[in-house]
Order: structure tokens, then sequence, then C-alpha cells
């Protein structure tokens, strides 16, 4: 009784922990797609990569790897007619852009300070990293479950 009182626990807990990851992430979608439904867009150049270093973190050390990484700072006009600056929010090494390279930003007429580059990376990186581990972790305490309760 005692095992079979464990394993309903801790199939619960990682189902609910799976559960949390999910339900962010879909948070996380749902903001992109909010985003891209309401978004401007123009034509924005790489003018330079900043390269940084992930020094407060041990994640990356603890990876093996302490290379800088590069995010793109994006130069582009908004409708107004205003010249406007911007760090990517994704970074990568190698780098992901090209100093010069011509890329579509997206932004919030209301705040044109909020822009993104129409990419992959910066719109569904995230989302997709959070619900796949929620449903990674999901699947298995459920799977945890099922087996405990044809075992019963």
């Amino acid at each position: 009784m005692r095992g079979r009182r464990a394993r309903w626990w801790v199939a619960f807990g990682t189902i609910a922990f799976g559960a949390v990851f999910l339900v962010v992430g879909l948070i996380l979608a749902g903001v992109s797609v909010s985003f891209l439904a309401n978004a401007e867009r123009a034509q924005g150049t790489v003018v330079t990569l900043e390269w940084r270093s992930d020094s407060g973190g041990s994640s990356r050390k603890s990876r093996g790897s302490n290379e800088p990484t590069a995010y793109p700072v994006v130069e582009f006009t908004s409708k107004d007619g205003t010249p406007r600056t911007f760090r990517g929010s994704t970074g990568s090494n190698p780098p992901s852009y090209d100093k010069g390279e011509r890329v579509e930003v997206l932004y919030r007429a209301d705040s044109p300070e909020d822009a993104r580059i129409n990419g992959f990376a910066s719109l569904w990186l995230l989302p997709l990293i959070f619900g796949g581990i929620g449903l990674v972790i999901g699947g298995i305490g459920t799977a945890v479950a099922l087996v405990g309760r044809r075992r019963s």
C-alpha cells in the first residue's frame, strides 16, 4: 500500500509539474500570436552584433561553454518616420545574423520600442521549449500513473 501511494504522488507531482510548463508555453505562444496580430512591419538592418558573456550564471559553465553570444542590434524606421534601434532578444554563437543583413522587423504601432526580428527564434523558441518540456514531463507522469494503475 505504501509503494502504491508513493507512486501516485510521484505521478501526480510529475503531471502537475509538466502541466505548469505546458501552461507557461501556451501563455508565451499566446503572447507571440497577439504580438503578430497587431504588429506593424518594417525593413531593418543589422547595424552591429553585441557580444555578451553570461558571467553571472552557472548554467553556461556547467555546459562547458563560456563563449560569448552575439545579439543582433537592428535599426529600422517606424511608420511615423522615426529611426529606431533595438537589440534582438535571442543571441547565438555562431551569430544568426551578419552585420549589414536586411531583416524584417515587427513592432507595435503604439510602442515601437517593442520590436522583434520576424524569425522563428525570436517568436517561437521559448513557447516551444516550455511547451515541449511540459509535454514530455507530463507524458512521463501519465505513463507512470497508467503503469501503476495497471499493476494494481
